[in-house]
């Protein structure tokens, strides 16, 4: 069966930076951030914040120790989803022009070759940030989350040699500096929790960066990336776990056909297809490094909404002094890129 989308009619969703529309500079004047790119950056914030909770509750309210199982049924959610949207022609897989396939292979096997670095990026940012959730608090891992902005910066030097101004070198010392003052009387120090964290942050400034120079190579919107990882990845984490017992062992998990858990884990599932998708989206609007100061900006909610659901972190002058630094310095770079410093 042919899976051709109708140009007029295929394209329900943004995938990826179109030419602009008459107006669209209208929110933003003399900016490099446009409606679109407003809205993916919105977007993207609210998933996220919906995304930790939920991952939160099922790694610590119901203790469930498998975080590369989460990881796995979200894959297998998002490309299922992503599967049955390209079959009803609400969605297509390439840039510009719809594609009319008469396989099961929807992106052919050289491009899924292309984007094998993207994939393997993906596959580690998933995995320490899914365990990076595990290991601390909510409040204290969205502040370390923050310094993933440096690492981001330092990825894009080094592969796009891409510079910034001193306002936004500013902003980014600043949320820095911020979080280093919220950690410094961190009752709850864990060493490996922290060390997790630094990985998360690593393996997500490589993943931004690597869809900002692959991504926008491949020929591949948003959604067609969001599937050639799940067909790399996927086969990958599914071999993993079975090696490690974590799939028998997820069957033995007594709250397994508990209603509050498996509501929890089917949010997450599609939470976290939503937030894959609004990532590209924003990455590809905007930039790497706007991306990761979109996740230091949801931080403001996540924090709270951490604070009151799970607790685990005892009220501290030094740390809220060091959450709001981090705040004033996301707002910094916002307005910076927003006036197009």
């Amino acid at each position: 069966m042919a899976l051709s989308v109708p140009a007029s009619k295929g394209m329900l969703l943004p995938v990826s930076d179109s030419p602009r529309a008459a107006g669209d500079e209208s929110l933003f004047k003399s900016s490099a951030m446009t409606k679109r790119g407003a809205y993916a950056a919105l977007a993207y914030m609210s998933c996220a914040v919906l995304l930790v909770l939920f991952n939160k509750a099922a790694l610590s309210s119901y203790s469930f120790p498998f975080a590369n199982v989460i990881t796995l049924f979200q894959m297998i959610c998002s490309t299922a989803l992503l599967y049955a949207m390209k079959r009803w022609k609400i969605i297509s897989f390439a840039v510009g022009e719809p594609w009319a396939s008469d396989s099961g292979s929807l992106v052919p096997f050289r491009t899924i070759l292309k984007t094998l670095p993207l994939s393997l990026s993906y596959l580690l940012y998933m995995l320490a940030s899914m365990e990076s959730v595990r290991g601390v608090n909510v409040p204290m891992y969205t502040t370390l989350r923050r310094t993933t902005v440096v690492f981001t910066m330092t990825m894009e030097y080094l592969l796009t040699r891409q510079k910034y101004s001193f306002p936004i070198f500013g902003s980014v010392a600043l949320i820095v500096f911020g979080a280093f003052v919220a950690g410094a009387r961190d009752l709850s120090f864990d060493a490996y929790g922290y060390a997790i964290v630094f990985v998360a942050n690593i393996t997500t400034a490589i993943y931004l960066a690597t869809i900002a120079r692959v991504g926008k190579s491949s020929g591949l919107n948003s959604f067609g990336l969001m599937w050639c990882n799940g067909l790399v990845c996927g086969p990958i984490l599914l071999l993993w776990t079975f090696i490690r017992g974590d799939l028998q062992s997820t069957v033995n998990f007594p709250y397994l056909y508990s209603p509050g858990f498996q509501i929890v884990m089917l949010f997450s599932c599609i939470m976290a297809f939503f937030l894959n998708y609004s990532i590209f989206l924003n990455t590809t609007l905007n930039s790497a490094v706007t991306q990761t100061m979109c996740g230091n900006l949801k931080d403001l909610f996540t924090v709270g909404l951490g604070w009151i659901l799970f607790g685990g972190l005892p009220f501290d002058l030094l740390n809220v002094i060091g959450q709001v630094l981090g705040f004033l310095g996301s707002g910094l770079y916002a307005y910076c890129k927003l006036k197009g410093k």
